[in-house]
C-alpha cells in the first residue's frame, strides 16, 4: 500500500504594518501549512506576492492607522506612509482569497477566521 503525501498549502499573507502578519504566521506555523510573510507593502511591483511566493492561497490582512499607532506607540509611519502602504497593496488586496480587517480583533480572533477559512478549502 502506498500512501500520498499531502503538501501543505502555500500561504501569502500580505497588510500594511502592523497588520498582525508576523503574528498570524507564527499561529499558522504547524507543518499544515506553508507560510510566506510578502513585505509587498514596501515594493513597487504590484504583483510581488505572487511572483515571490505563488501562493495557494493569499490572506490580505488590514488595519486602521489609529490601530497601528495603540500596537506601535512608537512608529514613524504617518497616515500618508500608510496610504502609500495600501495604494502598493492594491493589487494584492484586489486578489486575495481572504481579506480579515484586524483593527478591532484580537490575534487568536485573526487566527481563528484564517483557520476557518484554510479549513474550508481543505474539506
Amino acid at each position: 500500500m502506498t500512501s500520498e503525501k499531502t503538501l501543505p498549502l502555500r500561504i501569502a499573507l500580505v497588510g500594511p504594518c502592523a497588520s498582525g502578519k508576523s503574528t498570524l504566521a507564527k499561529m499558522l506555523a504547524d507543518g499544515m501549512f506553508e507560510i510566506r510573510h510578502v513585505a509587498q507593502d514596501h515594493s513597487f511591483v504590484p504583483d510581488m506576492w505572487r511572483r515571490v511566493s505563488k501562493p495557494d492561497v493569499l490572506i490580505y490582512l488590514d488595519v486602521n492607522y489609529e490601530t497601528i499607532k495603540a500596537r506601535r506607540p512608537i512608529t514613524t509611519l504617518r497616515p500618508a506612509d500608510l496610504a502609500e502602504q495600501e495604494r502598493r497593496l492594491a493589487h494584492a488586496r484586489k486578489h486575495c482569497d481572504l481579506l480579515i480587517d484586524t483593527s478591532s480583533l484580537t490575534p487568536a480572533e485573526v487566527a481563528a477566521q484564517a483557520m476557518e477559512f484554510l479549513n474550508s478549502l481543505r474539506s
